[in-house]
Formats: structure tokens, sequence, C-alpha cells
């Protein structure tokens, strides 16, 4: 059958929904190499992976008191039963988050009375995030809950950019002691596809082959080079008598040959240490 009639023959196989089984073989060809692609786990927006926060929501303390009742005189003499009743522990859990928040934009407050500057509202929301982001882990199929926890670090993140554009030296401050991370947006954002990974793959896999080979090949050269030199010391010397014999000008001195003769006895002594180390 020559070639003519087989060309005819597989380009005339039965098109089911456009694709013919000849194109289906093609696309279904599996390469000899190893090369194994795994696709990355995607990281949903709300873990900390990706809100760049380098810390949770603490185990707060539910011996303390609630922040409404904290400069309460009468509890100062009140029973310790009684005062149980006004810690964290019979609170609700936004009274916990009322005192982490306090905690929080305490370290970062200019003054006692500051509430509104771009560090105290930064911290503010660097709580609420991480408060929200231990509610998820516990309803992650709350869509709702989610995407406000994906505006609010949004809202976060230009707040941070405007602060590292205005004053850097208190940004970096502020990531220091709220133990952040800043994430800016990707000014191109490249999708992860299996093509272009398999091909960066198989780049890197001949790479190594290629590597490897030329390491071999060096090895290899690296033992024969003492046999080499020896060989062009004869080489040398009888190029020398010969010119001798035929009364011809000497082109090889002898310190050239003595050049030669030193680079083969540094190399045994170099062999020589290397096969003492390996051993």
């Amino acid at each position: 059958m020559n070639n003519r009639l087989k060309f005819f023959k597989i380009f005339s196989l039965p098109i089911k929904n456009g694709i013919t089984n000849f194109q289906i073989r093609e696309y279904a060809f599996k390469s000899d190499l190893k090369i194994k692609w795994v696709r990355p786990e995607k990281i949903p927006c709300y873990k900390p992976e990706k809100s760049g926060d380098f810390e949770g929501f603490p185990e707060i303390d539910k011996t303390k008191i609630q922040l409404d009742f904290k400069e309460c005189k009468e509890l100062e003499t009140a029973d310790d039963s009684v005062k149980k009743l006004f810690t964290l522990e019979y609170a609700p859990r936004r009274a916990t988050v009322s005192h982490y928040l306090y905690e929080t934009t305490g370290k970062v407050r200019r003054h006692a009375n500051d509430y509104g500057s771009h560090e105290v509202i930064i911290a503010k929301m660097t709580g609420v995030i991480r408060a929200m982001q231990e509610t998820m882990e516990r309803f992650p199929r709350n869509k709702k809950f989610k995407i406000n926890l994906k505006e609010l670090i949004d809202k976060r993140k230009k707040y941070l950019k405007y602060l590292r554009r205005w004053d850097y030296k208190r940004f970096e401050w502020l990531l220091e002691t709220l133990n952040l991370k800043y994430k800016p947006m990707p000014l191109d954002v490249h999708w992860i596809t299996r093509k272009d990974s398999l091909r960066k793959l198989t780049d890197q896999y001949c790479d190594n082959i290629r590597k490897e080979r030329l390491e071999n090949l060096k090895l290899q050269l690296q033992a024969e080079q003492p046999a080499f030199l020896e060989e062009k010391i004869r080489a040398l010397e009888f190029i020398r008598d010969e010119q001798k014999d035929c009364g011809m000008e000497i082109t090889v001195s002898q310190e050239e040959i003595d050049k030669v003769r030193n680079q083969l006895e540094e190399l045994n002594i170099r062999n020589k240490k290397q096969e003492q180390e390996e051993s």
C-alpha cells in the first residue's frame, strides 16, 4: 500500500462530533518521558496563606472581665462567683472578639483616644479578619460570610497600599507589629495550565539530562588526564630527540616538558588527596 492510499484511508475515517478517530488517537498520545504533573491544590481566598496573616485568632484567657464591665468599681468588692459571671467565659463570642480587637489596636494606637488613624483601622480589620477566618474553618459552606471576608481582606490591602505609599517606615513597623505580610495584586495574572507546566517540566528534564551527561563526560576526561599528560611528555621528548638527530631547529624546549611534568605531579597529588578524603 503506497503512502497516498494510507493518507486517504486515515483522513477518510468517520467523523463523530466533528472529531475523527485519528485526531482522538493523536490527542490521547502519552509521552514516554518520566514526567508527572500534579495540579497544585487551590488555596481559598480566605486562607491565611492568601491573606498574608502569619497567625490566626489566638486563645483568649476566659477569666478576664468583659470590656463593658472592666472599669466597674462595684465588681472590685463583689464576690468571686459574681465576678465569674462577668468574665469572657459566660459572655457571647462577640465579647471575646471585642476584647481581642481592643488588645490588637492597643499595640498600634498613637494615644489613648486614637480610634481613627490608619494604623488603628488596619489593626481592627486584621482582628476581624482573623476572627472570621476561624469561623470559616468551621463553616466553609457559608458563601455570604466568605464574600464578606474576601471584601474585607481586599479593603485591608488597599489601606496597606496607601500606607506603603505615604509612610514606608510606618508600613514596615505595622507589618512587624501585627505579624502580617503584604501581598499586592499581581500585575500579570498567569493561569496554571497542564500544557505550559508539562513544557516547563520537559525543559527541566532535558536540562538535567544534559547536565548529567556533561558531568559524566567531565569525570571521564579527568580520569584520562594523567594518561594524556604522560603521552604528551613522551611525544614532546620524541619530537625533541628527532629534531636533534636530524640537525633541525629544536622547537620543543626543556621548560615545556618540565611544565607538563609538573602538571602531572600536581594532578597525581590532588587525586591522592581526593581518594583519602573519600575513604
